[in-house]
């Protein structure tokens, strides 16, 4: 299996419309797909905005805004490419804040070269260490785009760029067909366009293990939840973390992963330990690993769903923001690191590990130490819905 190879999924509905607004000419596009839909974040979308500011003499400039109005799904490393097919024969003069994977076929032209001629042409972002004159505002984060709660000031990403050979009007613009936003999944966005983890995982990329302090039994991750170990249409690299030959940490981030070998052979592993049972309060530590030696997680979250997050007295090692699904009750919470402290899960290793705590009011009419309530009923990680064990496995809690 591979977590981040960067593909393209087909799309089901497409529903475009161009609109001209105090003469500037806005296109729109919507993408979605039935199985994208999310009930933690059930607006959650990405909208990539193509609005022409000005007309030129053989075609228009356009500035192109990406949004990620997900509440705690980002694109992270290695980031974002934009691509899209011409309708006629347009050209790319010029990209500013972005620059294009291939120039194409300009023979053509004489003189003045476009930058880029293919008919179907691909935009990058570039990093932050982009000269200032080659920059405009939210562009060059290296593709990497936060989410909409977890860093609202770099939730968007920006690049401006000059079309030629093209219509010079609102009567003769033609809009770029089959826009794709390639992101680490593989999964595609488009301009108004859901996440999909069945499209973007073939398995799950995450596991849950659940512990108690009165209880020596653990609900271990199940096996083979993220993929088996000697299985021929897994593509997962895993090695000992006792072999000599262990990666060292600090390489760059590789896309295919590289775990530890495990019975659960996920890259990334949560436990849930019930840590203390007071009379008028309960504890819970949260630890995060990563086992993959080709990743560090920066920015990292969790969206976790337990029945008394009404009740949340105080956190402990994490930033929180409630999600109220339901206008009467609180029943999910999304927590991430704190900056400068530990918000990058670095590779897998000595320092490979997050931890954070909640402390819980009871609810005396609610709370139960039967039938598995103290344990959550869903946790993603980054956005990725994580394997939790069978509820018969869980520990008993006193």
């Amino acid at each position: 299996m591979s977590f981040l190879s960067k593909s393209t999924v087909l799309l089901l509905f497409v529903l475009c419309c161009a609109e001209l607004l105090f003469n500037r000419f806005e296109f729109s596009f919507r993408f979605l797909h039935s199985k994208a839909y999310d009930a933690l974040d059930p607006n959650g979308n990405i909208t990539i905005k193509w609005d022409i500011v000005s007309w030129t003499p053989d075609g228009y400039v356009a500035l192109v805004n990406i949004y990620n109005y997900q509440q705690f799904r980002h694109i992270q490393a290695p980031g974002w490419s934009l691509g899209w097919t011409w309708q006629n024969n347009e050209v790319i003069w010029s990209v500013v804040g972005g620059q294009t994977t291939e120039q194409g076929n300009c023979s053509r032209f004489k003189g003045n070269i476009p930058r880029c001629c293919k008919k179907s042409p691909t935009v990058v972002d570039l990093s932050p260490r982009t000269p200032h004159n080659q920059k405009i505002a939210n562009c060059c984060k290296g593709g990497v785009i936060s989410s909409m709660v977890q860093d609202p000031a770099n939730s968007a990403s920006s690049f401006q760029i000059s079309v030629g050979s093209a219509g010079t009007n609102n009567r003769t613009v033609r809009i770029p067909k089959n826009i794709t936003l390639n992101t680490p999944g593989p999964v595609t966005w488009n301009i108004t366009c859901t996440y999909s983890q069945f499209l973007a995982y073939k398995t799950p990329s995450c596991c849950v293990s659940l512990s108690s302090f009165n209880s020596k039994a653990i609900a271990s991750c199940p096996t083979c939840s993220c993929g088996c170990r000697n299985n021929i249409n897994v593509s997962t690299d895993c090695v000992n973390p006792k072999s000599p030959n262990v990666p060292v940490p600090g390489q760059k981030n590789i896309i295919t992963p590289l775990v530890q070998c495990t019975s659960h052979m996920c890259p990334i592993k949560i436990q849930w330990h019930l840590k203390l049972n007071y009379k008028d309060f309960w504890r819970v530590r949260i630890t995060i690993r990563n086992l993959n030696y080709h990743m560090n997680y920066n920015q990292w979250n969790l969206v976790v769903q337990h029945p008394n997050f009404d009740n949340l007295t105080q956190v402990f090692g994490s930033k929180y923001k409630a999600l109220t699904l339901h206008s009467t009750t609180n029943d999910a919470a999304m927590l991430w690191g704190i900056k400068d402290y530990n918000d990058v899960l670095m590779q897998a290793g000595r320092d490979g590990k997050a931890q954070l705590e909640l402390l819980f009011r009871k609810d005396k009419a609610a709370f139960t130490s039967t039938k598995g309530w103290a344990f959550p009923q869903r946790i993603y990680f980054n956005g990725d819905n994580c394997f939790l064990p069978s509820p018969d496995a869980y520990p008993m809690v006193a």
